[in-house]
């Protein structure tokens, strides 16, 4: 079994390599070309917390300004690093069938001045929260899944503040878009990279945009968007709310279908679909409403699909499925790679520290891909149980005790001299 790691361990090695030296070469001067490698490599440390600060710490840095210098000053094109790593991901886990999903997901901030906050809704919370939103865009495969490109969502609190705009240096370019919007932006930019991929898969808050969905056809990309039940179909009896189109539904209508593997089982729903042929429109192609009941509460989901070719129950079931593989990305990257953690108000920093956490992501996804079937009595290795191996046989650097101490004196000196700024403001004020 330890061999098996070896081997293994080799080719992660080799990946990481690969991908790193292509990033590399976004970079002119070698400084920020070496410590992204280092910034990588720190991510995906088992630090318990994830900043510049203990980041510079695990490279052997002698302070945190290289990394600050690499997130906020730095010459260098994030977007470009996200096609690099587009690519990548395009050559390990490619498929045909592939699947983008897409969705948002919330980070919870203290105060006004962090790019993007405003009090919104935030899925991650489930409720109303001072947060930034950002939306996501994931690739599924059979091979794995992984995040591949981002877009932070600015309210209009932001677009319409040129102050604020300024402060956080918000691009002239950058205007007020939705997050459907953004989504098709995300999608497009990954279709036009040559990122294979047959289907879409996404939320109520990206099925309830119609616009999305014809963008979806215009590209020739199947989808399966969940909706509302209070969403109209038109049938070929008249138009009807989903709900009431799930009522009058026969026994027979219903099929008992996996929605994918879980870590307890098959995820067992009763699914139903409807042919929509009064949807059809200049894109041709095919429409379904997709139901799925829950087989313990009886709970309902909708769903509107499409197809330019004709397809079974069963495969709008796996696109439905695999959204949720988003969600198990979001969970690795904010609980392991500190996709949450970043401390940055601007808004390249932000974009270059989420840029570099995908790049982290992505390389775990495909090493785990290329990972060794594993022996009878172990599940087959995960991303998370990956990052720790990863770590502990390739990164671990053989750390100095001397490293250790002047890392403790440049704390305390930073300290120190925090501690006596505020005495000296608080003596201007207080007796």
């Amino acid at each position: 079994m330890a061999a098996a790691y070896r081997v293994d361990a080799r080719r992660w090695s080799e990946l990481f390599e690969t991908l790193m030296d292509t990033i590399e070469t976004r970079f002119v001067r070698p400084e920020p070309r070496r410590r992204v490698r280092d910034f990588v490599a720190g991510l995906l440390a088992p630090l318990p917390v994830k900043n510049c600060w203990t980041i510079a710490e695990h490279a052997g840095d002698a302070g945190p300004g290289g990394m600050q210098d690499l997130i906020g000053r730095a010459s260098w094109d994030d977007a470009l690093v996200r096609a690099d790593v587009r690519d990548f991901v395009a050559a390990r886990l490619g498929h045909p069938d592939g699947i983008l999903v897409i969705d948002e997901t919330g980070d919870l901030k203290k105060g006004t001045h962090t790019v993007g906050v405003q009090r919104q809704y935030s899925g991650t919370a489930g409720k109303i929260e001072n947060c930034q939103l950002a939306v996501h865009l994931s690739y599924a495969s059979p091979f794995g899944h992984t995040l591949v490109d981002v877009a932070l969502y600015l309210p209009r609190s932001w677009t319409e503040d040129p102050a604020r705009r300024l402060e956080a240096g918000v691009p002239d370019t950058v205007g007020f878009a939705t997050k459907p919007q953004l989504a098709r932006r995300l999608v497009a930019s990954a279709v036009a990279g040559g990122l294979p991929c047959r289907w879409v898969a996404g939320d109520e808050a990206y099925g309830s945009d119609p616009n999305l969905a014809t963008a979806l056809r215009g590209l020739r990309i199947g989808y399966v968007l969940a909706v509302a039940c209070s969403h109209r179909v038109p049938t070929g009896l008249g138009t009807y709310r989903t709900d009431q189109i799930a009522t009058g539904l026969p026994r027979h209508a219903w099929q008992r279908i996996s929605g994918g593997s879980g870590a307890k089982g098959q995820r067992y729903y009763d699914w139903a679909f409807i042919t929509l042929p009064l949807a059809a429109d200049q894109h041709a192609g095919h429409h379904w409403l997709l139901i799925r009941r829950n087989r313990t509460t009886g709970e309902l989901a909708f769903y509107r699909c499409w197809s330019p070719e004709r397809v079974a129950l069963r495969q709008l079931v796996t696109v439905a499925g695999r959204r949720w593989s988003i969600e198990e990305s979001f969970q690795a990257t904010k609980t392991g790679l500190g996709l949450d953690q970043h401390q940055h108000r601007r808004w390249k920093a932000w974009h270059r520290w989420t840029t570099l956490v995908i790049a982290a992501h992505a390389f775990l996804a495909a090493a785990a891909a290329v990972s060794t079937a594993s022996p009878d009595g172990l599940i087959d290795i995960t991303v998370n149980e990956l990052r720790r191996l990863f770590h502990a046989l390739i990164l671990d650097p053989a750390r100095r005790n001397t490293d250790v101490i002047a890392w403790s004196i440049f704390r305390r000196r930073h300290q120190d001299s925090a501690k006596i700024s505020h005495y000296a403001r608080q003596a201007l004020t207080e007796p």
